[in-house]
């Protein structure tokens, strides 16, 4: 796969990294110089130093034959407007990073995938996961995250069914129970203490499953 990454902070080494041992060609897009020499001396990559909003900038890069373009600076306005030339050039995969929620919906105007502001996203599953050191990330997918949670004995939901919790776009996948026992959950199964629950939330209600998880599944101070 073809693949463009405008913007060298953070989240653009991590995602080349990630491109480069996938097998992609990956091109970079960095205004800083500097940082676009750090990619090179450690990834075999095409980098291109220049404004991605400048559409000789993106030709420069191959998005005429690109099958990717993910955005990931910190400008909303840089992120949207090369989006939107990524669009005007067909590239089939158009995905950014939105930093402002207000932005989000001019992002879906435009047709791209977003990730919402990734610094909150990761302090606010920092804070959770303080809160409740019983509940870890499992796994995270294209769509959403698997997180395993221990029930607490004295928690809300415990010696109560499934099917009394308010559940919002999130489900349980699987319990396994003390001694072993793996159980595929209905409604009517009742939450026991130390149950191991496995839960699978869309990424844009994650963090309203994290707080509904721990003040259901926790027992209180």
């Amino acid at each position: 796969m073809y693949t463009i990454i405008v913007g060298l902070g953070g989240i653009g080494r991590s995602l080349t990294a990630i491109a480069v041992e996938a097998g992609d060609s990956v091109v970079v897009i960095d205004r800083n110089e500097e940082r676009a020499g750090e990619i090179l001396e450690h990834y075999d990559v095409l980098a291109v130093i220049g404004n991605s909003t400048d559409k000789s900038v993106l030709e420069d890069a191959g998005i005429d034959q690109a099958d990717a373009l993910i955005a990931t600076t910190s400008d909303d306005a840089v992120n949207l407007m090369t989006c939107w030339i990524a669009k005007r050039y067909d590239v089939r995969n158009v995905v950014s990073i939105v930093n402002q929620k207000e932005h989000s919906d001019l992002f879906n105007e435009v047709g791209v995938r977003i990730s919402e502001n990734p610094d909150e996203l990761v302090a606010s599953r920092l804070y959770y996961w303080a809160k409740s050191p019983n509940l870890q990330q499992v796994a995270s997918i294209p769509g959403g995250t698997i997180f395993e949670v221990v029930a607490e004995g004295g928690a809300p939901i415990v010696d109560h069914e499934i099917r009394e919790l308010d559940v919002r776009n999130y489900v349980f996948i699987a319990i396994r129970r003390a001694g072993g026992d793996l159980i595929i959950p209905s409604g009517a199964v009742r939450i026991r203490p130390g149950d191991i629950i496995t839960v699978f939330t869309k990424k844009e209600a994650e963090n309203e499953t994290l707080k509904t998880l721990n003040r259901q599944l926790k027992r209180s101070a």
